[in-house]
């Protein structure tokens, strides 16, 4: 029998069930079935939508790069960022994979305002000479640290990354460690997924 689950992930949790170091992996406040895992990843500093599931062959298919599967993602990004820097993060940028160059796959972005999101914690930090800025950043692909890595090539650093949206599925009203189970159907339609 096939589990599926989404959680809000929250800041400073790592995207795997053990702890590692002084990191607290996803068992420190979740009680699933033994055989489920993550679907891709965020980083510990990231924050926002998991996919949990046991079922290998959904998890293969969100991470084959040819089904084209959109993540959206809320960028807050140190200075007032320009439209310059959004068209060259449209196009693709240049960053590091591995300590090789790779060129990022063209990118839906857009300025935006402040989206209405739980706080961090810890807040983000604050200067008052500096401005900060989000960006709705959609991608198809998922590099290690590809947000971050990319809003630092166009000169501006990720100072909070949310990942709102996995396919048609959106953290909403969702709080930071919030767990919900979803049947496979639905699951199937709002991913895209036959």
């Amino acid at each position: 029998m096939y589990s599926y689950y989404l959680i809000y992930k929250p800041y400073g949790i790592l995207s795997q069930f053990t702890p590692e170091g002084k990191k607290l992996g996803l068992s420190s406040f979740l009680n699933l079935p033994k055989d489920c895992y993550p679907v891709g990843r965020l980083d510990a500093e990231s924050e926002g939508l998991l996919l949990i599931t046991n079922d290998k062959a959904v998890n293969n298919r969100l991470l084959d790069p040819k089904e084209k599967h959109e993540r959206t993602y809320f960028v807050q990004v140190d200075g007032a960022i320009t439209d310059e820097a959004i068209a060259k993060l449209r196009k693709g940028v240049q960053i590091k994979v591995d300590g090789k160059p790779y060129e990022t796959l063209p990118a839906k972005v857009e300025k935006i305002e402040e989206p209405v999101l739980p706080p961090r914690n810890p807040p983000v930090r604050f200067r008052l000479s500096v401005p900060t800025s989000w960006i709705k950043l959609v991608l198809i692909e998922g590099k290690n640290r590809q947000v971050r890595h990319m809003t630092a090539a166009v000169g501006f650093p990720t100072l909070r990354l949310v990942r709102a949206q996995i396919g048609k599925f959106d953290i909403g009203q969702m709080l930071p460690g919030d767990l919900v189970q979803v049947e496979r159907g639905e699951l199937m339609k709002k991913l895209g997924l036959k």
